[in-house]
């Protein structure tokens, strides 16, 4: 167990080694460790190459390709999804308020968890989701009830992020893959983060396993590709968190200003932004707040989060379908501090 009472001034490096070791000691599948404390960075366990299903945190690289189009106006957050999808395509309303880009952002769409025709043969199969096809998806969206008014109520929901993944590279004219590639990846230098692995990449996904050990197959997202089905790495999701500090290129830069900006209260001490949920941290409720989100496919669990303000931040990959959340949480708040 970490040692609270000093761990705050202990060496990175040897923080986020005692993290890998709490994460190791009961899993399978490899576990692989960053973080970032001021302009020092430490990463163990599995090597840096190594690839991980990131499950939702997928979800913060479709909002912030939201972020993207919205600051060149090509999209506007308030803007109905409808009208970035096909012809035709029914998309349900409450109230005659209509779904905007920013509810599905922000999870605040009213839609339900999963895509209508997905259950129960999906839950049943070791690949749930390989069958939503775009036509299931805008199909299921015809016959789907909205669960409360668009904007009202925060209700997490696979489908919305997985609608505005699909909604978003439509108007791009790119599938969901490349605009991600377009507009995060490459103007951050993510060499490893894409949906589809090719021959190299996919020799160094790591073999997911249930929380119980056993081997489990990867998962293929399809449609709702923008819900959780990106593949990354320990780099590349630190240089990420990097950019939510605001480092990096301008343009990334004024998109995660955008994200930072926009928020759904869930509560006194927690939103809903734009990819990201947002807290105060326990010890310290007047100081900088922590800005996270996780993820979790049949064989993998992860975890990104952030205090930009106190420019720390801890990624948590695991090849085991258990939980990093704990460990991950807590050497965020021994490199934050306890007293902010």
């Amino acid at each position: 167990m970490t040692d609270h009472t000093g761990a705050t001034g202990a060496p990175l490096d040897v923080l986020v080694r005692r993290t890998v070791e709490q994460l190791a000691a009961r899993r399978r599948g490899a576990v692989a460790v960053g973080a970032i404390r001021g302009e020092e960075t430490a990463t163990h366990g599995a090597g840096p190459r190594t690839l991980f299903e990131i499950g939702s945190i997928s979800k913060t690289f479709t909002a912030l390709t939201l972020a993207r189009l919205a600051g060149r106006g090509e999209v506007a957050l308030d803007q109905p999804v409808s009208e970035l999808l096909p012809d035709g395509a029914a998309v349900p309303l409450r109230d005659g308020r209509q779904i905007e880009l920013g509810h599905l952002a922000c999870h605040t769409s009213g839609l339900p968890r999963l895509p209508k025709g997905l259950m129960p043969q999906g839950m049943f199969s070791s690949d749930p989701y390989a069958g939503c096809t775009e036509e299931m998806l805008l199909n299921g969206l015809e016959r789907t009830r909205l669960r409360s008014v668009p904007g009202s109520r925060f209700r997490y929901s696979n489908l919305g992020a997985g609608l505005l993944g699909l909604a978003l590279a439509r108007h791009a004219g790119l599938d969901y893959d490349e605009l991600v590639q377009r507009e995060i990846c490459r103007p951050l230098g993510l060499a490893d983060t894409r949906v589809t692995l090719d021959g190299e990449r996919a020799g160094r996904l790591t073999p997911g396993h249930s929380r119980f050990g056993r081997p489990r197959p990867g998962w293929r997202l399809a449609a709702l590709a923008g819900a959780g089905g990106l593949h990354s790495t320990v780099p590349d999701l630190l240089r990420l968190a990097r950019a939510s500090f605001g480092d990096g290129p301008a343009e990334i830069a004024e998109a995660v200003a955008l994200t930072r900006a926009t928020g759904h209260p869930l509560s006194k001490i927690s939103t809903a932004h734009p990819g990201w949920l947002s807290m105060d941290r326990a010890q310290d409720k007047e100081g900088p707040r922590v800005l996270f989100h996780n993820g979790g496919t049949g064989g993998y669990r992860s975890l990104l989060a952030v205090i930009p303000e106190r420019r720390a931040a801890v990624v948590a990959l695991s090849a085991d379908a258990r939980s990093v959340d704990g460990p991950g949480m807590r050497l965020l708040s021994d490199l934050a501090g306890h007293n902010g």
